[in-house]
């Protein structure tokens, strides 16, 4: 009964602190989990960006000795803008992700995981509690299906009945023994949209990702973006939502109680041409609250240079040509060249016939190359 009394009072308390969804979980190793991360590691679907030691992902009790539950949260986010800024010719913009609008959630959900965790010792001052948020060892989507706070879709993705798949998920472990609550049955059932939509075909199959061809993977990249992925990024800058807005489960789903994660629609939208000439201190001003500025300006800047150059917007030639002949990064001059030839106008064809005769690096020569290949086909046909 004491146990159940604890619970009780965690739950009202989470509501309390702006928690939209709270779930209890036992602290067991999750084995079937592991079976699919070493699936994942042959197949080389991982991105990178996990936690190496599948031991530590697998076994909460390596984290926080004695550990007995696992207490999982979800707060949600908008998933759209009340006022969105016209993407217009000559003022073209691009595109953060849903999750990277307003403040960076792993702030935001730190800060309510320490509210949680000092609630906790306050009544229950002999247990002990290690909390994460989306970088911990733990997986998070794991997590929250044992829990009960939601199902994983096939987009590999938790969703809740409540806010369809628009959650951040944090978690935090205990020595506390707490009443399990039940998982979510699946139900995406036969529905394939997300699957079927996917701009790279990175979602193998319902459930299960490679992430080496995930736009959200894709775009948080420092190096030059393989060809065959550039059109496909469209005019995204950080992340993808297209697995989330084809889910039926997330019809009508939009949340904007949570005002941290309210956009501001410049920022989460920019215009691109003003990335090209960002400085370091601008964008660590405009962008750096955002979780999508975690990796720094340089994927953000070329990505922004893709999307013009799908755009072909004649209005950056001269942008680009610059960044072209004067930028120090191998990856922007070369990326900048790709997008001269996506355009394909004389000026551009200038800026690289000028730019071959100065450039010394062979990635950026055979970019140049390409591209005025390109467009002497174009004059060609």
């Amino acid at each position: 009964m004491e146990h159940e009394k604890l619970k009780e009072q965690i739950v009202a308390y989470s509501k309390r602190i702006g928690i939209d969804k709270i779930g209890f979980a036992s602290a067991n190793p999750f084995l079937t989990l592991k079976e699919r991360l070493l699936e994942q590691r042959r197949l080389g679907y991982q991105s990178g960006f996990e936690e190496k030691d599948i031991e530590k992902r697998i076994t909460p009790e390596r984290l926080l000795p004695e550990a007995k539950t696992i207490i999982a949260i979800a707060v949600a986010y908008p998933s759209k803008m009340k006022t969105s800024p016209r993407n217009k010719k000559g003022m073209r913009r691009g595109s953060f992700c849903r999750a990277s609008w307003g403040e960076d959630y792993h702030h935001v959900l730190r800060e309510r995981l320490e509210q949680l965790e000092a609630f906790i010792l306050e009544i229950a001052p002999q247990a002990r509690c290690k909390s994460m948020v989306d970088t911990g060892e733990l997986s998070d989507r794991a997590v929250a299906e044992r829990a009960g706070i939601g199902w994983s879709g096939k987009n590999c993705a938790i969703i809740t009945p409540e806010f369809g798949s628009y959650v951040y998920l944090g978690e935090l472990i205990t020595t506390l023994s707490l009443t399990p609550d039940t998982p979510i049955t699946e139900q995406c059932g036969s529905c394939n949209k997300c699957v079927d939509a996917c701009p790279t075909d990175a979602l193998v199959q319902g459930g299960q990702l490679d992430s080496n061809k995930c736009i959200a993977y894709l775009t948080q990249t420092k190096d030059f973006l393989p060809e065959q992925f550039r059109k496909k990024i469209g005019n995204r800058l950080y992340g993808c939502d297209t697995c989330q807005t084809v889910c039926p489960e997330n019809k009508g789903m939009d949340f904007h109680h949570q005002t941290e994660f309210e956009p501001d629609p410049e920022i989460a939208k920019p215009k691109l041409l003003s990335l090209l000439s960002v400085s370091n201190r601008e964008f660590k001003n405009t962008y750096g609250s955002l979780s999508g500025s975690w990796r720094g300006k340089k994927p953000i800047q070329r990505n922004a240079v893709i999307a013009l150059g799908n755009y072909k917007d004649e209005a950056a030639t001269d942008s680009l040509g610059k960044l072209l002949l004067r930028d120090p990064r191998p990856v922007i001059r070369g990326t900048a060249a790709w997008s001269l030839g996506k355009i394909g106008t004389d000026q551009g064809e200038a800026w690289l016939q000028q730019a071959i005769k100065e450039e010394n690096d062979v990635n950026v020569i055979d970019e140049i190359e390409k591209s005025l290949a390109i467009i002497n086909e174009q004059v060609c046909d």
